[in-house]
C-alpha cells in the first residue's frame, strides 16, 4: 500500500511537469491552431541556458529568473521572425517549419553545449522530514506547478493584458475591432508559453539528466496530456498532465515495466483520438453544412 501511494505521489509530481509543457502546447494551439512540435526543444535550450549561468557562478534563483526571461524572449522572437511570415501559408508548410525548428534548436544546443549528459541541480532538499513517501524535488515540483497555475489563472482572469490575450486567442476579428493589438498579443502568448515550458524543463532536468534529447519523451507525454484534457482547454491540459503522470507511473510499476512506459502515452493519444477527439474538457465543435 505504501508503495502504491508513493507511485501516485511521484506520478502527480511528474504530471505537474507534463502539465507545464501541455499548457504551453495548448496556449500556442489556441491562438494558431497548430501544434508546436519544437516546444520541448525550446524548453531544453532554456534549461541549458540555466545550466550555463549556474556554471558561471550565478546564484540559483538569479539564474532561473534570467532563464525565464530568456525563454520569454526566445518565444517572442520565434513568433515574430519565423511564424509571422507564415500566417497565410499552407498547413503543410507550417508543419515543416515546426519540424525544422525542432531539428534546428536540438542541433544548436548540441553544437553550443555538447552532447554529454549533465547533472542539473535541484533547489529542493533530497528528503522531506517525516516521510519517505515523497522526495523534496517531487514536493517542490508539485508546489511550483500549483503556483504557476495559480499565477497564470490570476493573470488571464484579472489583468487587462491577460484578458486581451484571451480575447485575441478566442476571436481575433472582434478583438481587433475592440482596439486590441492582436499581433502583439500573439507574440506575447508565444513568449509566455516558452516561459512556462522553460519552467517544465528546469523541473524535469534533475530527474532525467540534461542533454539535447532530454525532452523527447516528455513532449510525447505532454502531447498525450493536452489531448486527454482538451487541446483547446488550458486547465484541461493541466488535469490531463496529472492524470497521465499517475497512469504512467502506475502502469510502469505494475503493468508494462519501466522500459515500455512511453507506450502508455501512445495508447492515450490513440485512444483519445478514436473515442473522444475533443478530450475530457475540450469543446466539441459542430459545423453547419
Amino acid at each position: 500500500m505504501e508503495n502504491l501511494l508513493h507511485q501516485i505521489v511521484s506520478g502527480v509530481a511528474m504530471g505537474g511537469i507534463y502539465a507545464c509543457i501541455a499548457l504551453a502546447l495548448v496556449m500556442i494551439y489556441q491562438s494558431t491552431h497548430h501544434i508546436n512540435f519544437a516546444q520541448g526543444e525550446m524548453a531544453m535550450f532554456s534549461t541549458f541556458v540555466a545550466f550555463a549561468l549556474l556554471k558561471a557562478g550565478l546564484p540559483y534563483w538569479a539564474a532561473i529568473a534570467l532563464t525565464l526571461a530568456f525563454g520569454f524572449v526566445m518565444g517572442f522572437v520565434i513568433e515574430r521572425a519565423v511564424m509571422r511570415p507564415l500566417k497565410d501559408a499552407p498547413e503543410l508548410s507550417v508543419i515543416v517549419v515546426f519540424i525544422g525548428l525542432f531539428v534546428g534548436i536540438n542541433s544548436l544546443a548540441g553544437w553550443i553545449f555538447g552532447h554529454q549528459l549533465e547533472t542539473f541541480p535541484s533547489p529542493f532538499p533530497q528528503k522531506v522530514p517525516g516521510t519517505a513517501m515523497i522526495s523534496g524535488h517531487e514536493l517542490g515540483t508539485i508546489a511550483v506547478t500549483l503556483s504557476v497555475m495559480g499565477v497564470l489563472y490570476a493573470f488571464l482572469r484579472f489583468t487587462k493584458l491577460g484578458l486581451a490575450m484571451r480575447a485575441s486567442a478566442e476571436n481575433p476579428v472582434s478583438a481587433r475591432l475592440a482596439g486590441i493589438p492582436v499581433s502583439l498579443m500573439l507574440s506575447l502568448g508565444w513568449g509566455l508559453s516558452a516561459l512556462i515550458g522553460a519552467i517544465g524543463g528546469v523541473l524535469v532536468a534533475p530527474v532525467v539528466f540534461l542533454d539535447p534529447h532530454m525532452m523527447g519523451g516528455v513532449l510525447i507525454y505532454a502531447f498525450a496530456a493536452a489531448l486527454l484534457g482538451g487541446i483547446d482547454n488550458p486547465w484541461g491540459a493541466v488535469a490531463g498532465g496529472l492524470i497521465v503522470g499517475v497512469v504512467e507511473n502506475l502502469a510502469g510499476t505494475y503493468v508494462v515495466g519501466t522500459e515500455l512506459k512511453l507506450s502508455v502515452a501512445l495508447v492515450v493519444i490513440v485512444g483519445v483520438l478514436l473515442v473522444r477527439p475533443s478530450g475530457l474538457f475540450g469543446r466539441k465543435l459542430v459545423a453547419r453544412v
